[in-house]
This record gives structure tokens, sequence and C-alpha cells, in this order.
């Protein structure tokens, strides 16, 4: 059993090709000893269109399988039918294109499927798959990668050391005193700075945009949202507003070649309201503006009135060069609020650029709304 389906449709922290690879013990005539075999996959794209779930667990009497909330597949329970070898399956029609969150429940236990990919989210590890069909653009293709970097520096704000990951283009650090803009690009809720590179697939998105000339040689850092402090906080985790301004940017912008005058920032869902509250607080520092899944709307644990910025438009033009917003048709709530919000903003003449696509509050959204927001950064 071949599988010739591209590498970014399957890969992820823990691997990458190979996916399937398994190796169990063999007896044969020469003795007993390790053979290896592909494993059936966990999950399967008929080519109908239908998606096969496929579960090993011999000993358990029911498994079933569901989509997350709020999303395309739902989070309707699929009962799975097993075999006599011990593999539960089921088959699901209507799952549309695109990427899928899913969970499997063994004898009413939620559990990790080691035959489907995994990613973090919802504050765990948890299966995902991919239905081709919305398109190649997050593909891995022949065309010249960046590098990315782990990187690890101290935080003057949680007392402790942080991580974060950098995507360089291709080419960086051979082009002369060539200074770059750079991108901090930031998940959602549950997820961290893992999320943007093995869910998203950005490091990929910018390989070919910039191959077909379509956005800029960037930088792009992604940082983990939560910084904990010594008090509980409600949903945001800690002052990431102080740890990015005096930690993080400090640290890449001193050991990278950034140009501070196209600085951009960007986020979906959770990541959106911490964007909005830090680019609006600092107006100017980003002058590219990226709202992924989000509204401006101050929230309940805003310290400070960001909303002020909006006030003075002369201001607000001339030091904010883009205001992106990008969402899923289906997300309703985020559909009725930008509704409200755009009136407003046409009516205090500030300028935005919005940006939709059929989806629900999930990567095939985030991945499309990059993918319009790179390419409105300037080119040079």
């Amino acid at each position: 059993m071949q599988n010739h389906r591209n590498e970014a449709l399957e890969s992820h922290g823990i691997f990458f090709d190979p996916v399937y690879l398994q190796m169990r013990l063999h007896k044969g005539p020469e003795g007993i000893g390790p053979r290896h075999f592909e494993e059936e996959p966990g999950v399967r794209v008929e080519e109908n269109g239908d998606v096969t779930f496929c579960f090993y667990a011999p000993e358990a009497k029911s498994v079933e399988v569901a989509g997350f909330g709020n999303s395309a597949m739902t989070n309707e329970h699929h009962p799975m039918k097993k075999d006599e070898n011990g593999y539960f399956r089921a088959t699901v029609p209507g799952i549309p294109p695109g990427f899928h969150y899913h969970e499997y429940f063994c004898d009413g236990m939620n559990v990790i499927n080691p035959q489907a990919p995994v990613g973090y989210g919802a504050h765990k590890a948890v299966n995902f798959f991919e239905k081709e069909g919305d398109g190649d653009f997050y593909f891995l293709k022949d065309v010249p990668h960046g590098e990315v970097r782990l990187e690890y520096f101290p935080s003057s704000v949680t007392g402790r050391t942080r991580a974060c990951y950098v995507y360089t283009p291709p080419g960086y650090g051979q082009e002369g005193d060539r200074k770059y803009p750079v991108l901090y690009l930031q998940h959602g809720g549950g997820e961290n700075e893992s999320g943007w590179l093995w869910q998203g697939k950005a490091n990929l998105i910018a390989d070919n945009l910039i191959a077909a000339g379509e956005c800029p040689k960037l930088l792009i850092v992604l940082n983990c949202l939560y910084c904990p402090g010594p008090e509980p906080e409600e949903f945001l985790a800690g002052d990431f507003d102080s740890m990015l301004l005096k930690d993080c940017m400090p640290y890449i912008e001193g050991k990278y070649t950034v140009e501070p005058g196209k600085r951009a920032m960007a986020g979906l869902s959770m990541g959106s309201y911490q964007t909005i509250m830090t680019t609006l607080n600092h107006l100017g520092m980003f002058p590219y503006i990226g709202i992924f899944s989000g509204t401006p709307q101050r929230r309940w644990y805003a310290k400070e009135d960001y909303m002020k910025a909006f006030e003075d438009s002369e201001a607000f033009r001339e030091r904010v060069k883009l205001l992106f917003f990008g969402y899923g048709e289906q997300e309703e709530r985020i559909v009725a609020a930008l509704e409200e919000q755009f009136g407003e903003f046409r009516d205090k003449g500030i300028p935005y650029t919005a940006y939709t696509c059929p989806g629900y509050h999930e990567w095939t959204v985030w991945r499309k709304c990059l993918r319009e927001f790179l390419k409105l950064l300037p080119k040079s």
C-alpha cells in the first residue's frame, strides 16, 4: 500500500515520510524477528469523496469518531464497525475539502488514533486530517524553501525561557545587508507556537507565494500566546503584550535583519484579539495588521480602551497601512459583528480590507486568510 498524497497533507511534528510505517515481530523459517509493514491509514479519502476512518482496537467493544463542534465535519458521533482483525471502520459522506480536527471515543473514552496525523489544539494532542479540494497553495512544492528555526530567549515578564519558531525566506543571509519585513503571527485559543507551522503550513504558504512573486521575502515569528504570571487570568493567560515588546521583539530584531517600518502582526481567533490590542495600543509600531476570525470590539479582559485608536481617522491612516479582516462565511457571530463594525469604519473614514471564503472557525479558513494577507504586504 503506497501513499502518494502530497507530504503537506499528513506531515506533522511526529512524522514526515513515510507516515504509516509500523514494525511487528514476524515468525518465519529463519526464526523470529522484526519486520516493517505499512499500517492502514487512520483516515482515507475515497474516490467518491467519502471519508473512511480506521481505528485498531482489538479488545474494544465500541469506537466512535466525531469532529469538533462549530466545524464543517460537526461533532456528530459516527459509530465504527469492527472486523475480524480488530479494526474499527466508519465511512462518512458529505465532509467538505479542507482541514478537519476529529476525535475518537473508544468504549466511551476520548483517545488518540496513532494511525492518523496528530497536532496540538484545544489544549491537547488531537487528530486531524486533510481532504484535498480547497487548493494546493499550502502544499510542499518544488520551489526554493526557507528555513524554520527554533529560538530560545529569556522573558522578563514570565521569568522563564520562551521558545518561538522563526521562518526565514529562501536566500536569507546571502543577500548582503538586505533588511526584511517581519510578521508576528499568532495562533488561537488552546493552541501554541506549533499551530501555524504544522496545521497552518505558514512556511509552505510563504515559500509558494515568494516563488510566484506574490509576496515579499519576509520573516515570520510564531510565539505562544500564553504568558502566565503570578495571578490567574481569564481567557488570555498573562501579559503577552509586554512579553512581545520587551522580550521577543528585541531578541528577534537584534539577531535578524529586520525592517521595522514594514513590521506586521496577525492572528487567528484569540490571536486576532491579541493582535488588535497590541497593534492599537501601540499604533504605528505594526503598520500592517491582520485579523483572522476576530472582531475589534473591546473584550472584557482588555485593560486599556484600544478602540480610541479609531477616533482620529487621519492619525490612523497615517500610521496603519493595512487593516485586514479575513473570516469564514459560516462564522455567523463574526460575520454579524463585522458587518456592524465595517459600517462604523465607513462612517469614520477608517480604511480596511475584508476577505471572506466558505468555511467555519477552523484552519481551512485561516490558511486562506494568511495567503491573502501576505499578498497585500509591500513587495519592496
